[in-house]
């Protein structure tokens, strides 16, 4: 497991003004001051505004060496303002059509129709809708199939089959996040225990009502969320690792407790 970043010593600062680099998108006062912290995350209150946000440790930076006109605190990832949380900016890409893609180059003939061409134009509609027909017919008989091996599977195995809910949307959660982040997104859990093994690696289960959160951490209270179990014990929901890997395996593998 990688180990995060150093904070910066914002702690020593006191009451001195800074300014985040690049600033958080969606907050137009881009002036700050150090009010507390905790082991993952940062508590700032903009000078103007008077806003405190809890900014995670994970994204935070260098500390510029010159503070005049303002000290720069340097911010790993590009974050954005909303829902009153900071969030990961998605920067959305549009592809650009090519130049001259939509214009005949200067001196060619202009296009001449060829001869017959509504026959042409009526014989390509027929062929896109038998194209059509046959797309149809195939998912009609996909739900057919469908429908047939279920209702065997149900006469020879007992009308075992069930449907059961799911969690489709993330939890808000992610690798940052800690025992005191997950209690206030989230509220007090129901049950909290311990997973005892041998080995450096801890584990700890909040138990709510639909999910049981899991936490991971080579220390008992230093531990970091890794995913969401549901009632039968499976993953609903996983995160990224600072070193790229996905925690979904190890989830599956993990005993429940």
């Amino acid at each position: 497991m990688s180990v995060p970043p150093m904070t910066p010593p914002l702690e020593q600062f006191g009451e001195r003004p800074f300014s985040f680099y690049p600033p958080i998108l969606g907050i137009e006062h881009n002036e700050w001051v150090y009010g507390k912290s905790t082991w993952s995350e940062m508590l700032v209150r903009n000078s103007k505004t008077g806003m405190e946000l809890w900014v995670p440790r994970l994204y935070l930076g260098e500390v510029s060496r010159i503070d005049e006109p303002v000290m720069i605190v340097g911010l790993l990832k590009e974050l954005e303002y909303k829902t009153g949380k900071v969030w990961l900016h998605d920067r959305r890409v549009l592809e650009m059509p090519k130049a001259g893609s939509s214009s005949a180059p200067a001196g060619d003939e202009p296009f001449a129709a060829p001869p017959g061409g509504m026959s042409a134009l009526r014989m390509d509609s027929s062929a896109e809708g038998r194209i059509g027909k046959l797309i149809i017919g195939a998912l009609v008989f996909g739900v057919l199939a469908c429908f047939l091996v279920i209702s065997i599977y149900r006469g020879r195995a007992g009308d075992r089959v069930h449907y059961e809910a799911i969690i489709q949307s993330s939890l808000g959660l992610t690798w940052a996040d800690d025992y005191h982040s997950v209690v206030r997104k989230l509220g007090s859990p129901a049950g909290d225990a311990w997973k005892s093994e041998e080995g450096a690696m801890q584990y700890r289960a909040l138990r709510y009502r639909d999910v049981t959160i899991i936490l991971m951490g080579i220390e008992r209270n230093k531990e970091r969320y890794v995913g969401a179990m549901n009632k039968d014990w499976k993953p609903v929901d996983t995160v990224q690792l600072p070193d790229g890997r996905n925690t979904g395996s190890m989830l599956r593998s993990l005993r429940r407790f």
